[in-house]
């Protein structure tokens, strides 16, 4: 099965100061708190993965999200990449709620 990479946020956490894994410590000393969300994909199936470009403070339940790659972490020197989500671009919103084409 192919998947979008599209879904929504069923349930999330803000991960503060002090509560980071190990090799997330760096990133939260530079970029603070940030949220881990559990995604229901359009085809059907949840993945946990970190959010992306959006203020923790702004994640919801519900909210439209879409996969992307990102730094995970790096360790020993190496950068190690992966999936994350972002909040879905604004024109693919509006499509999908049946919004006229601007």
């Amino acid at each position: 099965m192919k998947l979008s990479g599209h879904g929504e946020v069923l349930t999330y956490t803000i991960i503060a100061r002090g509560a980071a894994p190990p090799e997330f410590t760096r990133q939260q000393r530079i970029a603070g708190p940030f949220a881990v969300i559990i995604v229901k994909l359009d085809e059907g199936p949840r993945i946990v993965a970190q959010m992306a470009d959006c203020d923790p403070s702004k994640v919801k339940i519900g909210m439209r999200v879409e996969s992307v790659i990102r730094k995970i972490y790096e360790h020993e020197g190496v950068i190690r990449y992966g999936f994350k989500f972002r909040p879905e671009a604004e024109s693919n919103v509006s499509s999908q709620v049946g919004s006229a084409p601007k």
